[in-house]
């Protein structure tokens, strides 16, 4: 629930941009700028950015004012007169908190990263075979969403645990928003359940770790050749013919740092080898990313974000059929629906207690943020 202070917030926000908009407008029409190309296109860009926010800061106050006068309806004598007053005020809420809604995201800077395929690392954490099997359960639940949205996933690495189990699984999700979207599931993830092994029937918790991570391009982070360490060893585990009897596995070491990513799915050195860099410039850019959370976590408490990966953010709680998000207090009846693929809620909801945050301490930093 909002608070009077924040609505009013929001409203001076959007009477700024409003006024920001209306001045650029004015100014595409002064001599001075018409004769000067170069600052004239200038002046237009800002102005087609704002436009989206100053028509909806319109349609929030023309809404907001048609509301208040099927209100003031309400007080008619008349019981139709109320009756259609009320079905009209119903509608108009919520055509209003669905303007507001959109505000906000116009209103929120945009991650730049946002549409950046995902690389997602889920382990194993505390609880023994169990974890196991919970790391695989989450693995395929974040399989089966990117399913439901369209997107592509490509398994990079996998090692497994006992049948049915995954120690550590690496993949790669690529489609429109994907980053944006899993970015918020990195955290420690629990699980309470009776296991399968467990004969008297008790409920253990275990966890798994989730790191997602933007899938990093050349130009994002420069390796330096002379900073990695490179081994080829032998693969293990199950495989093809020639996986087990060469030398195609490759551990990379990023000595600065001291990263290390391994892999040997594949039979061949040299795709094994494009694989573990893939993953270790994802890595090494997320460690940016990070750095840069901390240096702004120094202004204010960040909630949602990307937030400590030690951080407990989700349990699963099968004997009541609950999922339990502890970062916004958020809890669903109905976790088979969740661990099936359906995070479309949850998903929502981090967006929005997100955008929450960012507006008001964007709001907190003085000013209105650009759009």
């Amino acid at each position: 629930m909002r608070t009077d202070a924040q609505d009013q917030r929001l409203e001076q926000r959007l009477a700024d941009a409003e006024r920001r908009f209306e001045a650029l407008a004015e100014q595409l029409s002064e001599p001075a700028v018409l004769r000067d190309p170069e600052r004239l296109r200038a002046i237009g860009r800002q102005r087609s950015a704002l436009e989206p926010l100053a028509s909806a800061a319109a349609e929030v106050r023309r809404v907001a004012g048609e509301l208040d006068q099927a209100r003031e309806v309400l007080l008619d004598t008349d019981p139709e007169v109320r009756k259609l007053a009320q079905e009209e005020a119903l509608a108009l809420e919520a055509r209003l908190a669905q303007l507001m809604r959109r505000t906000r995201e116009l209103l929120t800077p945009k991650d730049p990263l946002e549409d950046r395929p995902a690389v997602v690392e889920v382990r194993a954490g505390t609880g023994g075979d169990e974890a196991g099997l919970f790391a695989a359960d989450l693995t395929r639940m974040y399989s089966r969403y990117a399913e439901r949205q369209g997107w592509s996933v490509e398994l990079m690495s996998v090692s497994e645990g006992i049948p049915g189990s995954v120690r550590e699984a690496v993949f790669a999700v690529r489609g429109r928003g994907a980053y944006g979207k899993l970015r918020r599931e990195s955290g420690v993830h629990r699980v309470q359940r009776v296991p399968a092994t467990e004969a008297q029937g008790r409920i253990h918790t275990s966890a798994a770790s989730v790191a997602v991570l933007p899938e990093a391009e050349e130009v994002d982070v420069e390796i330096d050749e002379t900073d990695l360490r490179i081994d080829v060893f032998r693969s293990s585990g199950p495989g093809g013919q020639s996986v087990n009897t060469t030398d195609s596995a490759v551990r990379i070491t990023h000595v600065p740092t001291g990263l290390v990513v391994s892999q040997q799915d594949e039979k061949s050195q040299h795709k094994n080898k494009a694989k573990a860099l893939r993953v270790l410039r994802s890595r090494l850019l997320d460690r940016k990313i990070a750095e840069q959370e901390t240096a702004r976590s120094r202004e204010r408490k960040t909630q949602v974000g990307t937030g400590d990966r030690s951080a407990k953010i989700r349990t699963y709680n099968y004997p009541q059929g609950r999922v339990t998000d502890h970062r916004i207090g958020l809890t669903l009846y109905r976790l088979p629906e969740v661990i099936g693929g359906d995070l479309d809620e949850l998903i929502a909801a981090l967006r929005l207690a997100e955008q929450e945050e960012r507006l008001q301490g964007a709001a907190g930093a003085g000013g209105p943020a650009e759009p």
